[in-house]
């Protein structure tokens, strides 16, 4: 779909779901914004340039926008089909861009020892098996710029779902693509309904992240999983995202008021039928952004840890 001039969303299935991959395209070269699954790039990004009568040969750069497998699993992909295409990524998911085991075991499983949390089998697996990584990825830290002949392109640092997450501004369709960055009050399925919580990590980082987007006054936010939203509806967008985080700490801190020495996946199961509508499996995520606010709390003098055998545990800190 094209957007504005210069500016395509190319969206492609991702199971339930579906993935956004964004087109900047100037008489200097195309920039791809994220390259999906492997998938992705052969039966979907492929057929829409064809389409469009555009030469893959044009696209000169490629950003994956954060380390997830849903967004750098199309890297092989691309490369055999623009084998002289150039990544790049943020610096801080640099390693895990690269290394599809380190993504598993470092993304995926980092609450595997502290919090009995880990993907199912079979998730794992399919990440597997839709994952083609490359190792020559280069490293963006935010304030680069990708010139395209009629408009330059800002990188912007956006950390809270993933360390290294990016972000890029486009001034020419006063356009913000944030893939992931922000995520509102649920992922959706493809149909609109809500598939698991908004998975951000680092929730100091995410609350500024959100402060920076706001800066920009954007008339076009462009996600990876979610509608477009244009005009007031952006800040509509940010406003939820940024008024979850407190319901999530309303709710710990509910739950921590009464109960003491909670595992992280008990304060999630107890807490999660009051801050979305997913199944108990899916709601179970929410160990991503519980995590973030009660390190958050800890860091404030709210909460401090405990443990019961391995798993870690929240309590509430004296008075």
């Amino acid at each position: 779909m094209l957007l504005r001039e210069g500016l395509h969303r190319v969206v492609a299935p991702l199971g339930e779901r579906v993935v956004a991959l964004y087109l900047l395209e100037g008489p200097e070269g195309i920039l791809l914004w994220d390259t999906g699954v492997a998938d992705s790039v052969t039966g979907t990004l492929l057929p829409y340039l064809a389409d469009a009568g555009i030469d893959p040969a044009r696209i000169r750069w490629a950003i994956n926008s954060h380390c997830d497998f849903d967004h750098t699993g199309g890297n092989a992909a691309l490369r055999e089909a623009v084998p002289h295409v150039a990544l790049f990524a943020g610096a801080d998911d640099l390693p895990l861009v690269t290394d599809l085991d380190r993504l598993i075991a470092e993304r995926y499983g980092e609450f595997r020892v502290s919090d009995g949390f880990d993907d199912p089998a079979e998730t794992t697996a399919h990440i597997r098996a839709v994952t083609g990584l490359v190792d020559d990825v280069t490293p963006l830290t935010g304030g680069e710029t990708f010139d395209l002949g009629d408009r330059r392109i800002v990188v912007l640092a956006a950390p809270g779902h993933s360390p290294g997450h990016l972000a890029l501004w486009d001034d020419r369709s006063r356009a913000l693509l944030i893939s992931d960055a922000t995520l509102g009050t649920t992922v959706p399925y493809a149909d609109g309904s809500a598939a698991f919580p908004p998975t951000y990590r680092d929730t100091d980082d995410y609350l500024r992240t959100l402060t920076g987007f706001r800066a920009h006054g954007a008339d076009l936010l462009l996600t990876a999983h979610y509608p477009l939203y244009e005009g007031t509806e952006v800040e509509g967008f940010l406003a939820a995202s940024e008024q979850y985080v407190d319901v999530l700490d309303a709710a710990i801190s509910r739950v921590l008021s009464t109960t003491e020495d909670l595992t992280t996946l008990e304060i999630v199961r107890l807490i999660a039928a009051e801050v979305g509508t997913w199944p108990d499996a899916a709601a179970d995520y929410l160990v991503f952004p519980v995590t973030g606010n009660l390190e958050r709390m800890q860091q404030r003098g709210l909460v401090r840890q405990s443990a019961r055998g391995e798993r870690r545990t929240w309590l509430r800190s004296a008075a």
